[in-house]
């Protein structure tokens, strides 16, 4: 009993030193420049309170198979992913997490829990990880393009209602055991009327609000696994638990405040909902322009703010907007990089993308940053992005999106718009900053744009 209680006083200290390092390396995460070794620290934390685990396991073997199991599975796709996928592989590890605990709560529920409040927790700890798993399938279906369903299809309709009717028995769940132990075959029950209202919960968002939904499934995978750290009595997973559910919501809030929007409007509303708008239509004409000429324009600049997008990841863009931005410092030109807060498909994509290039994190600003000099801007060069650079969002009070912050980058003396098309962005709202006076539009891919402008400056 002495050597229990000992292993078990070691694995508590072990446990604070590796909540130090959680909350140390969360802490790191905030800033560009420390992010890297914050994410690193946090892994190790995790590491060493897994190792500790182990102590007392029966059959640690199984767990360290687990282990290189998981560890080389995750390897392989974290090195293989391209960097255009990095959100749908976000929305899966989400995912992931929120299943571990699903099974961790049903593990406990078929151990007889010993009183109501532990059942009270197995029962929101499977809701909230089922939920949380079933969900960022969806957001990965959703975000890779491989989902498409309408909004008002009868099978989002349907998985809608099980929503919904999955919250009123996760409650009448609760209030039953109140009375009774929970049989088993509602519990069984409950099972699949979670993971069929995860599906429901997402499948209605629109594909322009899934870096919020990605966030906010982040936070309920971090709250419920410090659900099943109160079920295993284990501190370590309570703390982790707690910083990831709570940070994730902050960050959720924040991105929601970017769109100027609400969390439920975004949940449970979307931009289907708005009023139609005349941004919506394409008025007026575009006016091109070639590699060459907007070149000389560049060349003659004094200052370039380049707001990079979605559109700069697909073309794999970032290493030769570096190069170009590079190229203008050499010539003079003071360069920055605009990032809005829900760039990209997921949040912080854009500012990945540009660290991956090794883009200095002090040239990095934000919208609050740079409007209110916008008008001194030379040249604003728009890569991919939409919707985070539309006019409509400030100057038509009809539109789906107005009221949103955004770059306003329709401000700047001359615009440069990299496109493929004329297509709308995520959100499905056309572009008026595209038939500006101002506005140029450089057609064709970002990568091969941006490295003809790159050679013209060697040349």
């Amino acid at each position: 009993m002495d050597i229990i209680n000992n292993i078990t006083a070691f694995q508590n200290v072990v446990y604070i030193f590796s909540s130090i390092l959680f909350i140390s390396g969360i802490k790191m995460l905030g800033k560009e420049d420390t992010a890297v070794k914050g994410n690193f620290l946090s892994a190790l934390a995790m590491f060493i309170a897994v190792s500790v685990t182990i102590i007392n396991v029966v059959n640690p073997l199984i767990v360290l198979i687990g282990i290189l199991i998981g560890a080389s599975i995750g390897s392989l796709i974290a090195l293989r992913v391209k960097m255009t996928s990095i959100p749908e592989m976000v929305a899966l590890f989400n995912g992931f997490g929120g299943l571990a605990t699903f099974f961790i709560a049903w593990s406990e529920f078929n151990a007889t829990p010993d009183n109501v409040f532990q059942y009270v927790v197995i029962m929101l700890t499977t809701y909230i990880g089922g939920v949380t798993f079933s969900g960022s399938i969806i957001a990965y279906g959703k975000l890779s393009e491989k989902l498409k369903i309408e909004k008002n299809s009868i099978i989002t309709k349907l998985f809608t209602t099980l929503f919904y009717l999955s919250i009123l028995f996760l409650i009448y769940s609760i209030g039953f055991t109140q009375l009774i132990v929970l049989p088993t075959d509602f519990f069984t029950i409950l099972l699949i009327l979670t993971l069929l209202g995860g599906i429901g919960f997402v499948l209605p968002i629109g594909g322009g609000d899934m870096p919020v939904v990605i966030s906010l499934l982040n936070s309920f995978s971090g709250i419920a696994a410090a659900f099943a750290g109160l079920l295993l009595l284990n501190n370590v997973l309570i703390v982790a638990g707690s910083l990831v559910g709570a940070s994730g919501l902050i960050l959720t809030i924040i991105m929601a405040k970017a769109m100027n929007r609400s969390i439920g409007n975004i949940l449970f509303v979307g931009y289907a909902s708005s009023s139609s708008s005349s941004s919506s239509q394409e008025t007026g004409e575009v006016k091109p322009i070639n590699v060459s000429d907007a070149y000389l324009i560049l060349e003659n600049a004094s200052s370039v703010l380049v707001i990079p997008g979605y559109g700069m990841a697909v073309a794999q863009a970032q290493h030769v907007v570096r190069e170009l931005g590079e190229l203008l410092e050499e010539n003079g030109t003071e360069v920055k990089y605009g990032i809005h807060p829900v760039a990209g498909r997921m949040p912080g994509h854009m500012n990945v993308l540009l660290a991956e290039a090794n883009v200095p994190y002090d040239v990095l600003v934000e919208p609050d940053d740079v409007n209110p000099s916008m008008d001194t801007v030379d040249v604003a060069i728009v890569i991919g992005a939409n919707d985070v650079v539309n006019p409509s969002a400030t100057e038509e009070p009809g539109s789906p999106i107005y009221g949103m912050p955004i770059i306003e980058v329709h401000n700047a003396r001359t615009v440069f718009v990299l496109k493929r098309s004329m297509s709308a962005g995520f959100a499905g709202v056309q572009n008026p900053l595209f038939f500006k006076q101002n506005t140029r539009m450089l057609f064709g891919d970002a990568k091969e744009s941006i490295g003809g402008l790159v050679s013209e400056f060697k040349e």
